[in-house]
């Protein structure tokens, strides 16, 4: 199979989680809540503010919406949990502020996230769960103990910095461009030729919310041509994605990519190299892909991804069970 490292603090407390959930709802919310393993619904995924399959926050009692936040967690370290929940807090700024500018575009509502459990927690065959709604996207499949799939990872958040009212200077997501103009500022005039690929930031991630991740082409400016300092400034890049994920499964994903080398990782730029205007990044090498959009609402609307071009939803794994242990 793709990774042989168990994960089982994680799994262990996915199933907890998941199972307790499960067990506090009635049948009806079950049937909202619960698809089997291979149900298509399971790759289906977007991060926009719409209708969803799965069972909301609105629908639950207070027992079970505090059973769906754990069971969030479970996913997440402590300060990747306490940024998701600021995502969802989020929705109460965002429509106040469409209100007071008079450009209400959709139902801006906390209570819009949903919760969906895929096969059986406890049972022997792979299982997942999904934690989605506006800005935020999380996927995990497990099997046994270990977790064989992360991604899609998906955080965003609008606005990108709060600026007025008793939030103002918020920025949920403040790493991942922080570090990242870091590097870009970094570059010297021959490594920014290299790096900027757009002159205009594009109007969103490039991969959106396909079920697959089609970056086939490395763009930009390689690790392999960057300084000592850069590439660790890269490094912490990389890292501050990942290990948004448990520590036992960041780790695992970590140390492949230094196992693979990050010579092959390409640092893709658009728009601004700084924070004075709309700016796009993307980090690829292999199978890894970041993307990171700051385009819309002028620059105040980010987007931020972690995916893998085999492995979303556990794709490849699930593959090579297939070839190895059934008739094709």
């Amino acid at each position: 199979m793709a990774t042989q490292l168990a994960h089982p603090k994680t799994t262990s407390r996915m199933v907890d989680a998941c199972s307790d959930f499960l067990k506090s709802l009635n049948s009806e919310q079950r049937e909202k809540a619960t698809y089997v393993y291979e149900d298509g619904e399971r790759v289906f995924w977007y991060y926009a503010p719409l209708n969803r399959h799965g069972l909301a926050l609105r629908d639950m009692n207070g027992e079970q919406r505090k059973l769906a936040y754990r069971m969030m967690a479970s996913g997440l370290t402590e300060r990747s949990y306490g940024q998701a929940a600021q995502i969802i807090d989020h929705e109460a700024i965002l429509g106040a502020l469409e209100i007071e500018e008079e450009r209400i575009t959709f139902v801006r509502d906390p209570d819009l996230y949903y919760f969906t459990v895929f096969g059986e927690p406890e049972g022997d065959g792979p299982w997942g769960w999904r934690a989605e709604g506006h800005h935020l996207s999380l996927h995990y499949s497990i099997w046994g103990d270990r977790v064989i799939s992360g991604t899609p990872f998906f955080f965003g958040a609008n606005p990108a910095e709060v600026r007025k009212g008793p939030k103002a200077g918020l920025r949920i997501l403040a790493e991942c461009e922080d570090l990242a103009v870091e590097l870009a500022g970094s570059l010297d005039v021959g490594q920014r030729g290299k790096a900027l690929i757009y002159d205009k930031a594009p109007d969103d991630i490039l991969t959106y919310s396909a079920a697959r991740a089609s970056m086939p082409e490395e763009q930009g400016l390689a690790a392999s041509q960057m300084s000592v300092t850069q590439r660790e400034i890269l490094m912490a890049l990389i890292t501050e994605y990942v290990t948004r994920a448990p520590q036992d499964f960041s780790e695992d994903r970590l140390a492949s990519i230094r196992d693979q080398g990050i010579d092959g990782i390409h640092l893709a730029w658009g728009g601004a190299m700084d924070k004075s205007g709309p700016h796009y990044y993307r980090l690829h090498g292999g199978t890894f892909v970041v993307e990171f959009d700051n385009q819309q609402n002028d620059g105040n609307h980010i987007h931020s991804v972690w995916r893998d071009t085999l492995n979303d939803f556990a794709g490849d794994v699930l593959r090579e069970h297939l070839i190895l242990y059934h008739v094709i």
